[in-house]
């Protein structure tokens, strides 16, 4: 294995590290997050390293700027995840008008379950949508072979329900009734 590929394997592994630790189990390591989300870098490295996965500040800031779906957001010396968060964090987002459509890509087994309940947010705070149908699809494809559904998100918003988007660009909403779904035509 060459350099690079040694260098974007660890990248990754401290990005799939940091998202568990700051979306989903801060506590495993001993922080706290803030209300916003939000914990001191130093703290975070500490904690860390304290646990047997010891990263530099360089690196942390490599992952930060190298990650395409900018999972992370550092504000002076602290940093927090986007969004995806399994723990209760309030991210600041205001309310905001979405686009006529959005998108969400899922699996076709769970297409049954989608038709009758909708999108759930599942074990997050909200449904992550994406502005277009190649976020989407890449989303769905990290599950098997991607179904791109439309959202009606203008007719959502017009009947009250609330978008929010997130500092990378996912369009966040507490849940998307099946009656504002477009499915893809059956095969």
């Amino acid at each position: 294995m060459n350099e690079m590929d040694r260098d974007e394997r660890r990248t990754v592994k401290v990005s799939k590290y940091l998202s568990k630790h700051l979306r989903h189990q801060p506590e495993r390591i001993g922080l706290t997050l803030d209300e916003a989300g939000w914990v001191e870098i130093d703290e975070l490295i500490a904690a860390c390293a304290a646990h047997g996965f010891r990263f530099t500040r360089d690196e942390l800031d490599h992952v930060v700027a190298a990650n395409d779906k900018k999972r992370f957001a550092i504000d002076g010396t602290r940093i927090r995840a986007s969004q995806g968060h399994s723990v209760e964090v309030d991210l600041g987002l205001p309310p905001a008008t979405p686009p006529s459509y959005l998108y969400h890509g899922t699996v076709a087994p769970s297409l049954d379950a989608i038709r009758a309940e909708g999108l759930r947010p599942m074990n997050r705070h909200d449904v992550h949508l994406s502005a277009d149908r190649e976020t989407a699809t890449r989303v769905g494809a990290r599950r098997g072979r991607p179904v791109v559904l439309a959202v009606d998100a203008e007719a959502m918003h017009r009947d009250g329900h609330v978008f929010h988007v997130s500092a990378n660009g996912v369009w966040l909403t507490k849940a998307v009734p099946p009656r504002y779904l477009r499915f893809p035509e059956r095969h």
